[in-house]
């Protein structure tokens, strides 16, 4: 084989690595993305400490808004006990929401969340939440579901959250694909 010919074979062999490297970063974008968001917050991500402790309260009160939002597809009421509390930074809080299926079959709902603004979500931690879970209601029944959650006291220490006086907590639920999620 000539030199000529083994330098095409490795630029070729090399293309296709590249292209192979290329598809699989596309595939693993997803994962990738949302394990950034998770780590730093970014985009509103909070952050997630199943059966986790709360720091402790440090003094510092800050609101926290409850927004609750519906899907078009999906037939059900959905809403926040209170629409706003005022929470103690680093203490463990509770809230409740509320959803009811007005259609008249069974379907199963997922909440997908954020926080605003989006420096507060790498200090938005939630303990236990409705949205860890997918929602199934029967026609005309009702839930009341909980979200544990604390701000860190970390919020405090970034120059860029420390004037941060409210957060709003929003979710929104969306039907399940039964046919994706074999139900």
């Amino acid at each position: 084989m000539s030199a000529l010919a083994q330098k095409n074979r490795r630029v070729g062999l090399i293309a296709l690595l590249v292209a192979l490297a290329m598809v699989g970063l596309g595939y693993a974008s997803v994962p990738i993305y949302r394990m950034f968001c998770q780590a730093t917050g970014f985009g509103g991500t909070t952050q997630k400490a199943l059966g986790a402790e709360a720091p402790g309260a440090v003094g510092k009160i800050i609101n926290v808004r409850f927004d609750a939002n519906v899907a078009p597809a999906l037939p059900w009421e959905f809403t926040p006990e209170q629409r706003v509390e005022r929470v103690a930074v680093g203490a463990r809080e509770m809230a409740f929401f509320n959803a009811k299926n007005v259609g008249d079959h069974t379907i199963t709902g997922t909440a997908t969340f954020n926080v605003t603004p989006e420096q507060s979500g790498k200090y938005f931690t939630k303990i236990q939440c409705f949205c860890f879970t997918n929602q199934t209601l029967k026609p005309g029944e009702s839930i009341r579901m909980p979200v544990v959650f604390y701000v860190d006291p970390k919020l405090i220490d970034d120059p860029d959250a420390n004037d941060i006086s409210e957060i709003t907590l929003s979710y929104t639920f969306f039907p399940v694909d039964s046919a994706k999620s074999g139900g």
